[in-house]
């Protein structure tokens, strides 16, 4: 009896001991502080969220808001671009990013603590962290099949899709197109080059500060340095799908839109036969895919007259006959409505404007263009023909309304319509599911009654 409880007291002994042993464990949050402790710099500020604000951001949203943040920790306060904590009320950490002092997003969370006890060198290292993501990205795009013989134009990095949000790189061929839209993106300009140089076949960067979305992060033209390896030429030649394209880096975006390059390849196997229009055609993406899947005739509308100059261009560069495809300049709307007097009709439409909504404020009266503009190109669209038509406004795509301002359009014209195909950016360009607003693009294909 007296061994039965002496042994039953060593077992709780050693479950106690055990239990003890777990929770003292190294956690993420010790390990981050035992570097700022150990390491330079140890002046990290800690940003301390308010209560009941933290799972958000344990569940992975990047983006935490000045209104989440209850209080910031640290003499002197940190300055924008610096590397600062992200804590919970009891000032645990949760993960590390860049601070900023003056955009709505306060810190753009890099590392969450679990992951840093799984990769402790990239804790507060920006160099390690930028070599790791980039890396992962190459990586991600060889699995994808890119670059390949047929395809050297395609997104690298995609912000939070790839973990490093504010930062987009398009490579063309082997130049690098880095847009920034961040603080801690131009602060860190120069890592960020030398990641790119080392993991890839990158020779060339062409760095393009995105002025309207660095002034929300408090920047001015004046904090600006030059950036960029070598000046690039001003037009450069690239390959997508076994298409052959000119592309002014002066043009918009980065260039090109690597975005469209799957919903182009499909409308390539859909053309054979048919006649087609693409409205809002920029440098002719759709039209010249058409044309490559045997369309009858290709006609592309757009009001940008260096657009259209490399689009004539490319009919060239792709040895297409140029009897089938033609570029007009003239505004979408006016086009269409001149069609319609003329009682022209197509059996393929293409409708890709301009971003109509880039803030969600602006959501409502961009809806209403949206339906007169798909309402004239279904006007336009043969009867039993396709529309495919798209809304590259984040706002839009967001809101789950497309689908009813389509309906909307078809009530306007007086048709029926069927939804065929349901698509967004092509596949090197991922979101992160934590982080929805990444979405933006929406492809839909019709069948127009």
């Amino acid at each position: 009896m007296v061994m039965t409880t002496v042994a039953a007291v060593g077992g709780r002994r050693a479950m106690v001991q055990r239990s003890l042993s777990l929770k003292t464990a190294p956690t993420a949050s010790t390990l981050l502080h035992q570097m700022i402790a150990s390491n330079s710099p140890k002046d990290v500020a800690k940003v301390v969220l308010k209560k009941g604000k933290t799972q958000l951001f344990r569940d992975g949203c990047p983006m935490v808001y000045s209104g989440a943040v209850d209080r910031i920790i640290g003499r002197p306060p940190p300055k924008t671009g610096d590397v600062v904590l992200v804590a919970d009320g009891t000032e645990k950490p949760i993960g590390w990013g860049f601070y900023n002092s003056a955009s709505m997003f306060c810190v753009r969370l890099m590392q969450l603590e679990e992951e840093a006890s799984r990769d402790p060198g990239c804790a507060l290292n920006v160099e390690k962290l930028l070599d790791t993501r980039i890396c992962a990205a190459v990586e991600l795009r060889k699995s994808l099949g890119l670059p390949s013989a047929h395809t050297n134009a395609y997104r690298l990095i995609n912000s939070e899709g790839d973990r490093l949000s504010g930062l987009i790189i398009d490579v063309f061929g082997d130049l690098a197109v880095i847009a920034s839209s961040a603080a801690w993106v131009e602060k860190y300009k120069h890592y960020i080059q030398a990641c790119i140089i080392r993991s890839t076949k990158i020779n060339h960067i062409s760095w393009r500060p995105s002025l309207e979305y660095l002034k929300e992060e408090g920047l001015s033209l004046s904090d600006l340095t030059e950036g960029g390896l070598s000046a690039p030429p001003e037009r450069i030649e690239v390959l997508e799908n076994g298409i052959s394209y000119l592309i002014s880096l002066n043009g918009q975006k980065t260039g090109f839109y690597a975005d469209q390059r799957e919903n182009r390849q499909f409308l390539s196997t859909i053309s054979e036969g048919q006649q087609v229009l693409d409205i809002c055609c920029y440098t002719g993406g759709f039209a010249l895919n058409a044309a490559a899947g045997g369309a009858l005739n290709v006609t592309g509308v757009d009001t940008s007259l260096p657009a259209l100059e490399l689009a004539k261009k490319n009919i060239i560069l792709n040895d297409m006959n140029p009897a089938r495809i033609s570029f007009l300049k003239q505004d979408a709307t006016e086009f269409m409505k001149d069609a319609l007097s003329r009682n022209d009709s197509w059996d393929i439409v293409i409708l890709d404007p301009p971003k109509l909504a880039p803030r969600r404020k602006v959501l409502h009266s961009a809806s209403g263009m949206y339906r007169n503009l798909n309402s004239l190109a279904m006007r336009l669209t043969k009867e039993n023909g396709l529309l495919m038509t798209c809304s590259c406004s984040g706002a839009m795509t967001q809101s789950g309304m497309f689908l009813r301002v389509l309906q909307g359009a078809a009530a306007m014209a007086g048709r029926k319509i069927t939804v065929l195909r349901q698509a967004g950016a092509a596949s090197d360009h991922p979101i992160d599911p934590s982080y929805p607003e990444g979405a933006y693009l929406s492809n839909i294909l019709l069948r127009v009654e």
